[in-house]
C-alpha cells in the first residue's frame, strides 16, 4: 500500500480477514521506497518451494499509480522472488456505487437513484479527483461514466497530480452549463493527500466528499483480486 499504514488499510484488511480467517493477509507500507516490502518477499521465499509464487500483491489503489507500481516491481527484482501482482481495483460497478454514497453523505448527490429520481439534484455536475498522473485520470473516465448513469449527472475525471486538473475539469463542466459542482475523491486513502483535494474543490467553490476509505467496496474488490489471482496460480499450476 502506498503511504503508511493507517486506519483505512488496517480497517480494510480487518474486514477482510473477517471474511477470510484462513487468509494470510500482511499490511506492507511503500512509504520506506519498497524497503519492507523486499524484505517481506525474501521472507515469504524461504518458506515456499522453489520457484513457487510466495505472494500474490494487491495494490491499495483504484486505478494506475506509476510511482506504487514501480516500487513494488523494484521489491519484486531485487527479492528476486516470485510474486504476482494484481492490477488496481477499479474501474468498477462497485466503486461507482462507493463514490455514490460518499457524495450523498456529504448532501452532494440523492441518497436513492431510484426512489428519489424526480428530487432536485443539490449538484449539476462531478467531479472524480483520483492521484497516479494523466494516466490515473484517464482510467478514471470508466469508473465516472458508472457513476454518471446512477446520477443522470455529468461527471468528469480529474488527477490531483496531473492533467485534466481540477481546474481543467471545473472549466469543462462550467462550459456545458453546470455550476453547481461537487468533487469526490476516486483514492482511498494513502495514496494522495485528501486536505490537497479539498483544497482543490474549495478554489473552484465545489463541494468535496470523503475518499473512499474502507469502504465495503474495496474490502470486497481486494478479495476479488486476490481470489481471481489465486485461480490463475492454480491453473498454472496444474491444480
Amino acid at each position: 500500500m502506498p503511504g503508511a499504514i493507517g486506519d483505512v488499510a488496517s480497517e480494510v484488511a480487518t474486514v477482510i480477514r473477517v471474511d477470510n480467517p484462513m487468509l494470510d493477509l500482511r499490511l506492507v507500507s511503500l512509504g520506506d521506497g519498497g524497503g519492507d516490502l523486499t524484505k517481506e518477499f525474501s521472507g515469504l521465499s524461504a518458506e515456499r518451494p522453489p520457484n513457487a509464487v510466495c505472494a500474490i500483491v494487491v495494490p491499495l489503489i483504484t486505478g494506475p499509480h506509476p510511482r506504487v507500481m514501480r516500487t513494488i516491481k523494484d521489491a519484486v527484482t531485487q527479492s528476486e522472488t516470485n510474486v504476482m501482482i494484481t492490477d488496481p481495483l477499479g474501474p468498477h460497478p462497485l466503486l461507482a456505487e462507493a463514490l455514490h454514497i460518499r457524495l450523498s453523505e456529504m448532501g452532494l448527490a440523492r441518497a436513492d437513484r431510484v426512489r428519489l429520481f424526480n428530487v432536485t439534484s443539490p449538484v449539476d455536475g462531478i467531479i472524480v479527483v483520483t492521484a497516479g498522473g494523466d494516466g490515473a485520470a484517464r482510467a478514471a473516465e470508466a469508473t465516472g461514466i458508472l457513476l454518471a448513469a446512477r446520477l443522470t449527472l455529468p461527471v468528469v475525471p480529474a488527477a490531483i497530480d496531473g492533467v485534466p486538473s481540477v481546474n481543467d475539469a471545473a472549466e469543462r463542466l462550467r462550459k456545458i452549463g453546470a455550476s453547481r459542482l461537487a468533487v469526490v475523491p476516486y483514492v482511498i486513502g494513502p495514496e494522495a493527500d485528501h486536505e490537497r483535494i479539498r483544497v482543490a474543490a474549495d478554489t473552484i467553490g465545489a463541494g468535496c466528499a470523503s475518499p473512499l476509505g474502507a469502504h465495503e467496496a474495496v474490502s470486497r474488490l481486494v478479495s476479488f483480486r486476490y481470489g481471481s489471482a489465486l485461480a490463475g496460480t492454480h491453473d498454472d499450476e496444474g491444480y
